[in-house]
C-alpha cells in the first residue's frame, strides 16, 4: 500500500500556490475584459457598422483602458489628484454598467430575438447595440443621481432577548462609509446631519469610511459631523479607507468633532434603570497597516464590562461577526459593503462577506445589522444599491404589552 499522506498537503499547497499565481493576472485581465467584451458586443459581433465607426469606437475603447488605471493611479496613488480619480472612478463605473448589460443582453436578448424570428443577425445585432446602450446611459443618469442624493431612512426594529425594559425603545442611528473625496461634498454632509439630527436619536454610530483622504484634507467636508446631535452619546470606529491616509488624523478629528472614538474600549449607555454596553474595535485591516496601538482587539473593547449586560457592537467589517458570535455580543452594526454599490457586484462582495446589507442571525445569539452606507466610494454611482441612514429601534422582550412604541 503507498502512503499518500505525505503528498496530500503537498498537492494542496502547490493548488494554492498556482491560485495565488493566477490572482496576480486579475488587475491585469479584469479591465482588459471589462472594455473588451462591450466593445465586441457593441461594434464587431455580427456587427455591419462602416469601417470608421467601428475603427473610431474601438480606437475610443482602447482609449478608456489605457486612460482608466492611469487616472485612478494618480487619484488614488501617491499624487492623490482629485481631478485625476474623479476621471478615473467615473470611467470605472460606467464601464462596468455596459460590460454587464452588455453581456446580459448579448446572451439573453439576442436568442429571444432569434427565437421569435425578429430581423437576420445583423438587425438582432444592432437592437442588441442601441438596447445595451439606452439602457447603461439610463442606469448611469439614474444612478448618479442615487450617488449624490441624501439618503433615505431606513428603520428597522430590532429584537434583543437580553435587553431590559427601560432600554426598550432606545433610538440607535448609524451612518457609514460616506467616503469624502474628490467630489466636494460639503452640502451633501450638510443635509446627512440635519436628517439625522431629525430622528431624536439616543445613540449615533459613524461606523468607518469616513473618507478618501487626509483628515486634513477632507476636514471641511467632515466637519458637518460635528453638528449631529444624541441624548446619549455618538461614537466612531475606524474603517479601512481610514488605514490608507493617516487613520491617528481622523480619530482626532472625529474626537475634536465630539464623537467618542471607540478603538477596542466601550461606553455605557444608561436609560431607564437598565444598561447597554456600546464597545467598538479597529478595522480588521489595522493591524496590517503598521500604525503603533491599532488592532481589532474584542477582549480590550469588552474588558471591565459586565458580561451579563447586553452588547451592541462596532466593527467596520461585516466579517468580524464570527468572532462577535463566539464572544456572544447581542448586535454588531457593521458597514464596508455598500450594498455592492453598482449591481450585480454584490456577488463578489458575498465572496468576502457573510452579509452584503440588512439584519441577519449568526449564532445562538448575536444579530448583524450591515448597512449598504450612507455615501459612496470611487465611481458616483449606485444602481439597484440605494444608500441609508439607519434607524434602528431596539426592542426588549420585557417591555408590558401594551406599551406604545416610542
Amino acid at each position: 500500500m503507498t502512503d499518500t499522506s505525505e503528498a496530500r498537503p503537498t498537492d494542496g499547497a502547490a493548488e494554492a500556490n498556482r491560485l495565488r499565481r493566477l490572482m496576480r493576472y486579475v488587475p491585469l485581465i479584469a479591465p482588459v475584459l471589462l472594455w473588451a467584451v462591450p466593445c465586441w458586443v457593441l461594434l464587431h459581433a455580427g456587427q455591419d457598422w462602416p469601417p470608421l465607426v467601428r475603427v473610431g469606437g474601438s480606437a475610443l475603447f482602447v482609449l478608456g483602458l489605457a486612460v482608466m488605471p492611469l487616472a485612478m493611479v494618480r487619484g488614488h496613488g501617491g499624487r492623490q489628484q482629485d481631478r485625476a480619480a474623479i476621471v478615473g472612478d467615473t470611467l470605472l463605473g460606467a464601464i462596468w454598467v455596459l460590460f454587464t448589460w452588455s453581456v446580459l443582453l448579448g446572451v439573453v436578448l439576442y436568442p429571444a430575438l432569434g427565437a421569435a424570428d425578429m430581423g437576420d443577425g445583423q438587425d438582432r445585432a444592432r437592437a442588441v447595440t442601441w438596447a445595451v446602450l439606452g439602457v447603461t446611459a439610463a442606469l448611469l443618469v439614474w444612478g448618479y443621481a442615487e450617488a449624490r442624493r441624501v439618503p433615505r431612512v431606513r428603520r428597522i426594529d430590532v429584537p434583543l432577548p437580553r435587553l431590559g425594559a427601560g432600554l426598550d425603545g432606545t433610538r440607535v442611528v448609524l451612518v457609514t462609509d460616506t467616503h469624502y473625496g474628490p467630489l466636494d461634498r460639503v452640502r451633501w454632509s450638510e443635509r446627512v446631519c440635519e436628517t439625522v439630527n431629525t430622528l431624536e436619536a439616543d445613540l449615533v454610530c459613524h461606523a468607518g469610511d469616513i473618507a478618501d483622504g487626509t483628515a486634513a484634507r477632507r476636514r471641511a467636508q467632515a466637519a458637518p459631523l460635528g453638528t449631529v446631535r444624541a441624548t446619549r452619546a455618538r461614537v466612531y470606529v475606524t474603517g479601512n479607507h481610514e488605514y490608507y491616509s493617516e487613520a491617528q488624523g481622523w480619530v482626532d478629528l472625529m474626537d475634536e468633532l465630539g464623537w467618542e472614538p471607540l478603538r477596542n474600549r466601550h461606553v455605557l449607555l444608561e436609560r431607564g434603570g437598565d444598561t447597554l454596553v456600546v464597545a467598538g474595535v479597529d478595522d480588521v485591516t489595522a493591524e496590517s497597516s503598521g500604525l503603533a496601538g491599532h488592532r481589532a482587539h474584542l477582549a480590550g473593547a469588552l474588558d471591565g464590562a459586565d458580561p451579563a449586560l447586553p452588547v451592541l457592537l462596532l466593527a467596520h467589517q461585516p466579517k468580524f461577526i464570527d468572532r462577535a458570535a463566539a464572544a456572544g455580543i447581542d448586535l454588531q452594526l457593521s458597514g464596508h459593503t455598500h450594498g455592492g454599490q453598482i449591481w450585480p457586484f454584490h456577488h463578489l462582495v458575498r465572496i468576502d462577506q457573510p452579509a452584503v446589507a440588512g439584519l441577519s442571525r449568526h449564532g445562538a445569539r448575536t444579530l448583524l445589522y450591515t448597512s449598504r452606507g450612507t455615501g459612496f466610494w470611487g465611481p458616483p454611482f449606485r444602481v439597484f444599491a440605494p444608500s441609508e441612514i439607519t434607524l434602528l429601534v431596539l426592542r426588549s422582550p420585557q417591555r408590558p404589552s401594551g406599551t406604545p412604541a416610542p
